[in-house]
């Protein structure tokens, strides 16, 4: 029970700090709020990790700030991409096109496409997840699941088309 109110107590000294904070560096609402909420989060599994209680604040704040970088690493390592914006992008597929893969081959391909790209691919195409059901699992957008299963698509495309078994697709005499 003491847990609880001391911990009532840090947010009820700090929350207002901490979110002019976040929201200083997000100058979003939204991911403010998220980035209080995780610090708190944090404090809770953690905050007992701490000898000196003095240096919550500056504890919180820190915590906060390292959040805050951490989120932006990820979003300029996997921007968010809304398919208009890169429908030029997508490859033309041929309607034929599954009839004359070479499995193994795809299979092979897909093992040496970038992690980015392959865990959309491998739910969408071998485990028959929907695109919302690839977003959850993944915890990204909608619109950046289509982005990468289309650049996914794409550069499996050209993997297989540079092997050299892709010349003897369809002509059974070449081999």
């Amino acid at each position: 029970m003491g847990g609880e109110l001391e911990f009532e107590r840090l947010v009820d000294l700090h929350h207002a700090p901490l979110y002019r904070f976040a929201m200083s560096l997000s100058r979003n609402e939204h991911e403010a709020s998220e980035l209080v909420q995780e610090t708190f989060l944090v404090w809770a599994t953690k905050g007992h990790q701490l000898s000196d209680t003095t240096k919550a604040k500056s504890w919180l704040f820190t915590t906060l700030h390292r959040d805050f970088l951490g989120r932006r690493r990820r979003q300029v390592r996997f921007p968010h991409h809304e398919l208009e914006e890169v429908q030029t992008e997508l490859p033309e597929i041929e309607n034929n096109a599954a009839q004359s893969l070479d499995w193994p081959l795809a299979l092979e391909s897909l093992a040496k496409l970038g992690t980015t790209f392959q865990a959309p691919v491998a739910l969408y195409y071998l485990e028959d997840c929907s695109y919302n059901e690839i977003a959850a699992i993944l915890g990204i957008p909608l619109g950046t699941v289509k982005s990468r299963l289309s650049r996914g698509i794409a550069q499996l495309q050209q993997m297989v088309n540079a092997h050299p078994a892709a010349t003897h697709r369809g002509n059974p005499q070449a081999k």
